[in-house]
């Protein structure tokens, strides 16, 4: 539905038209609220244009504006991407992404930036002083990883001059944010990118993952096949003793044919209606969660699995960027639909990455005994900004803080295991161990959690 200008009847005239009997139909829905004008994404570096039913991005900093992404409007509010983003807008000032945890602050402005009104130059000094202050206003961890990015500015801008080539300011560029060790940036240019993990980590891939699958299905499982859900990222087993074991290896990517949210979000409660049943949740007497190898995805169905592992709300984080308050994101039991809140084992390591790590905060503060086993997370937590450069390369780097209750971030170091145990080593593979398996085993066995 294309949202409607505002009326340019006088109040008058719909003062008469109430007098004559109420108004039409079409004359009430020109007086509700509009989402049509420009407003600014407090903390995101972004500007939004709406009209016509059209959404339009501006990505800006104090030095430049560049064209984003667009969306059309599928209905009142609802935007939907080229990519299948989906974006609600109200009125009253908030932007929901689906598949995001919580709301982003919109604050209306007048008109668009006066740099939004020009083209930007292309060349090099230009392109780093866009990337340069697209850090500068949005990444949060310097100070904690101890980087002074002046100093990297007052090192690296000299280098760049009219005739340096892309490939040099590629080398430049991934050559200034190497020292973040920081999952969530990356340099683009093509089909080149830049990007580096945590020193003593790496990232998930489909070889570790099925390497790992096989190997839980042989040792753990006893070669017992676990019922899979959501194109093979979901499975789940019984395991002896009324304990059960649920693996999940990320949280996108349920629904091969259908990328947008809602598709996985179906997906996504078809398994946990066959895993949570009534019967099953009746009897079971622990719960292992392996998130050792999870690539991440959406924040909001790692909370959606977190509805089934509670009978009372919580905290399960507060979010926040440099220039916005902390906005609390709740856990709330799912309504009508069987629930689990006995004690849980959450399996963890370097390679539980993003929404992993979200879905694994949000278990901290559940009210029911919650034990981390394994390794620390790989330490990445925001959603990604996806910045564009003057010269077509891009960025993403990350600006969101996901607080724990007491004001803690885990960004850089990771989420710590309470029990610290080796996680799909070379040893672990080789002498046919799962340390962290068993240790889960164990302490759900003896009730040994926090």
């Amino acid at each position: 539905m294309t949202v409607r200008n505002r009326s340019t009847r006088t109040a008058a005239a719909i003062v008469a038209l109430a007098l004559a009997g109420g108004m039409t139909g079409t004359a009430a829905a020109e007086q509700r609220p509009t989402v049509d004008g420009f407003w600014r994404v407090a903390g995101y570096g972004t500007v939004l244009s709406i009209a016509d039913g059209r959404l339009q991005e501006y990505q800006t900093t104090a030095v430049s504006c560049l064209q984003g992404d667009s969306a059309k409007e599928t209905a009142r509010g609802v935007y939907r991407a080229a990519d299948g983003t989906v974006l609600t807008v109200r009125p009253t000032g908030s932007l929901q992404v689906a598949g995001s945890a919580g709301d982003r602050t919109l604050r209306r402005i007048a008109k668009l930036p006066a740099a939004c009104g020009h083209s930007l130059p292309e060349d090099p000094v230009t392109t780093f002083d866009v990337f340069w202050q697209s850090f500068e206003e949005n990444y949060p961890f310097f100070a904690a990883k101890g980087i002074d990015w002046h100093a990297v500015r007052d090192e690296y801008r000299p280098k760049v001059h009219a005739d340096t080539t892309r490939s040099e300011l590629f080398t430049l560029f991934s050559r200034m944010v190497k020292p973040l060790y920081d999952a969530h940036v990356a340099v683009f240019d093509g089909d080149r990118h830049f990007a580096r993990v945590r020193p003593g980590t790496s990232m998930p891939d489909e070889k570790l993952d099925a390497k790992a699958k096989a190997h839980v299905v042989r040792r753990d499982l006893k070669g017992n096949e676990p019922r899979e859900f959501a194109n093979g990222r979901i499975s789940y087993a019984d395991l002896p003793g009324g304990q059960g074991y649920l693996r999940i290896s990320g949280f996108a990517a349920y629904d091969k044919q259908d990328p947008s949210y809602a598709a996985q979000l179906a997906e996504l409660d078809k398994a946990l209606d066959a895993v949570f049943s009534t019967r099953r949740t009746a009897r079971l007497k622990g719960l292992i969660i392996d998130l050792r190898i999870n690539g991440g995805g959406s924040d909001a169905l790692g909370l959606r699995v977190a509805e089934r592992l509670t009978d009372s709300p919580y905290l399960a984080y507060r979010k926040r960027t440099q220039y916005t308050r902390p906005q609390p994101i709740l856990v709330r039991p799912a309504r009508g639909m069987a629930r689990y809140s006995g004690p849980v084992a959450v399996l963890t390591g370097g390679t539980t990455v993003s929404a992993g790590e979200t879905f694994t905060q949000a278990l901290m503060d559940r009210p029911s005994r919650t034990l981390r086993i394994g390794e620390p997370t790989q330490g990445v937590f925001s959603d990604v900004l996806d910045r564009r450069l003057p010269n077509g390369m891009a960025v993403w780097l990350p600006n969101e803080e996901f607080l724990t209750s007491r004001g803690r971030t885990f960004d850089g170091t990771g989420i710590p295991p309470h029990l610290r145990t080796s996680v799909f080593t070379k040893e672990e593979f080789a002498k046919n161990r799962d340390s962290a398996f068993d240790a889960a085993v164990a302490a759900l066995r003896d009730q040994r959690l926090s």
